[in-house]
C-alpha cells in the first residue's frame, strides 16, 4: 500500500499539468462518472449543492471534468501568498472552468451563498487537520483530531444537499468520479446549534473514513491529519 501511495502521488502530480490539454473527447474516453444522476437530482432542487470530498485520486482533474460536463463548480481552498506562484498554480487547476473561493478570504461566506444561488456545486475538502478557531474536536479512524466545521454551518443555514464525491484510478486505468447520494442530515439536528454542528462534522468524517477504506492506497497519507486538537 505504501509503494502504491507513492506511485499515486507522483502520477497525480504529473497528471496535474495535463489539465489544460484535456478535451471533451479525452473525457469521453478516459473518465467514468458513477452517480451523475445524483448531481442532476440536487440541481433540480434549485438550492445549489455541497460536495464533501477528500485528497483521494486526482481531484483537480475530476473537478475540471465535472465542469466540462456542464456543472458549475467552486472549490473552497487556501491561496498562496506568493502572487506569481498562486497565479500559475490556479491557472492550471482551473484551466477548464473550475472556480475557487479563498478559504480564509474576508468575503468567502458571501461568495459561497452567491454561488449556491447560481445552482453551483461547492467543494469542501475535509480530510486535513484544522485547529481552532475554524476547527472542532472530532475523531477520524478512532483518533481525536480537529476538523473544519464550515460545511456543517453552511449546510444548516442553506439546507442545500451535501453529496460525498471522490475519484480514483480504476483497474481499467481510467479516472472514476463517484458522486454518492446526498447525506440525510435530519437525524443530526438538535435544538443545540453547536451540537448539531458537531454531529454533522463527525458524520462527514465518518463518510470520508468509509471512502478511504475503499481505496487506501490512493489517499494522500503525507499530511499530518492527526495533530492534537
Amino acid at each position: 500500500m505504501g509503494r502504491e501511495s507513492v506511485y499515486q502521488l507522483g502520477y497525480n502530480f504529473a497528471e496535474f499539468f495535463f489539465i489544460p490539454s484535456v478535451t471533451p473527447e479525452w473525457i469521453d474516453k478516459n473518465v467514468v462518472f458513477e452517480g451523475w444522476d445524483n448531481i442532476e437530482k440536487a440541481r433540480a432542487g434549485g438550492k445549489g449543492m455541497f460536495f464533501l470530498s477528500l485528497h483521494l485520486g486526482n481531484g483537480d482533474l475530476a473537478s475540471n471534468a465535472i465542469s466540462m460536463k456542464g456543472q458549475e463548480i467552486f472549490i473552497i481552498t487556501k491561496r498562496f501568498k506568493t502572487k506569481w506562484f498562486d497565479d500559475l498554480w490556479f491557472s492550471v487547476r482551473g484551466a477548464k472552468g473550475v472556480k475557487y473561493i479563498d478559504a480564509h478570504g474576508p468575503n468567502n461566506a458571501f461568495e459561497i451563498l452567491k454561488a449556491l444561488k447560481k445552482n453551483a456545486a461547492l467543494v469542501f475538502v475535509l480530510d486535513q487537520y484544522m485547529g481552532k478557531p475554524f476547527g472542532i474536536a472530532t475523531t477520524f479512524f478512532g483518533k481525536r483530531t480537529g476538523t473544519a466545521y464550515g460545511l456543517a454551518l453552511f449546510a444548516q443555514k442553506t439546507k442545500s444537499p451535501v453529496l460525498p464525491i471522490y475519484t480514483y484510478e480504476g483497474n481499467d486505468k481510467k479516472l472514476h468520479v463517484v458522486i454518492e447520494p446526498a447525506i440525510d442530515t435530519s437525524s443530526m439536528v438538535t435544538d443545540d446549534k453547536d451540537q448539531t454542528t458537531l454531529n454533522m462534522t463527525q458524520a462527514f468524517n465518518d463518510k470520508l473514513e468509509e471512502i478511504v477504506r475503499k481505496h487506501p492506497e490512493q489517499w494522500m497519507w503525507v499530511h499530518r491529519r492527526w495533530k492534537d486538537f
